[in-house]
């Protein structure tokens, strides 16, 4: 045995070396965030951005960043069952997000992420006549999420970063065609774990 062969197999039964976690970072100043953190969106690429403390600060006011970025609220209220059947939508796990001119949104996850279709405005507006919370759904960065599957009647209004946690759950859990036997337990978990908060 040569000590050439012999150095070979050990480097070669070596553990690889794991890179450390990736820390999130805020994408305005690159500084880290911790794992519960705020979010901004982005007007105009219509997606979210982490932001650390002092970012989210800049941007409580509205009127910041003329507009570019909305820092998401953190506020959630459980909503007594409202009849989402009037919006056309025939998913019963899906969210609704008013826009800032005047559209609606639906979307609903998937195993490839969300699928996202446009809602009549009239419907919404006769929604929120006869649930007046939601006419208080924050345009783009507040929804209202629903969950009807299996029998089950949630239905909250929601920062749209609970939404896409929601979504990230789905396609964690997803296998198959069908799903497979841990997606809806574990979206029944993430509702269970909602808690209101102003």
């Amino acid at each position: 045995m040569t000590t050439d062969g012999a150095l070979a197999r050990l480097i070669r039964s070596s553990p690889e070396p794991r890179p450390e976690a990736e820390t999130e970072r805020c994408d305005l100043c690159a500084a880290p965030v911790p794992e519960e953190h705020r979010h901004l969106y982005d007007t105009a690429a219509e997606e979210m951005r982490c932001a650390c403390g002092p970012c989210s600060v800049l941007f409580a006011d509205g009127a910041a960043g003329d507009g570019h970025y909305r820092l998401v609220p953190r506020r959630r209220i459980r909503l007594p069952r409202v009849d989402t059947g009037v919006l056309g939508v025939p998913v019963g796990l899906v969210f609704f997000v008013p826009r800032s001119d005047g559209t609606v949104t639906a979307e609903g996850p998937s195993p490839a992420g969300a699928m996202r279709w446009e809602v009549d405005a009239a419907a919404w507006q006769r929604l929120t006549a006869a649930c007046p919370q939601l006419a208080s759904v924050e345009p783009d960065v507040e929804a209202l999420l629903v969950n009807t599957v299996h029998g089950l009647d949630h239905h909250w209004i929601v920062p749209v970063d609970d939404c896409y946690r929601m979504i990230a759950v789905v396609r964690r859990e997803w296998r198959g065609l069908s799903g497979g036997g841990r997606v809806w337990p574990a979206v029944e978990r993430f509702f269970d774990d909602l808690t209101e908060r102003p």
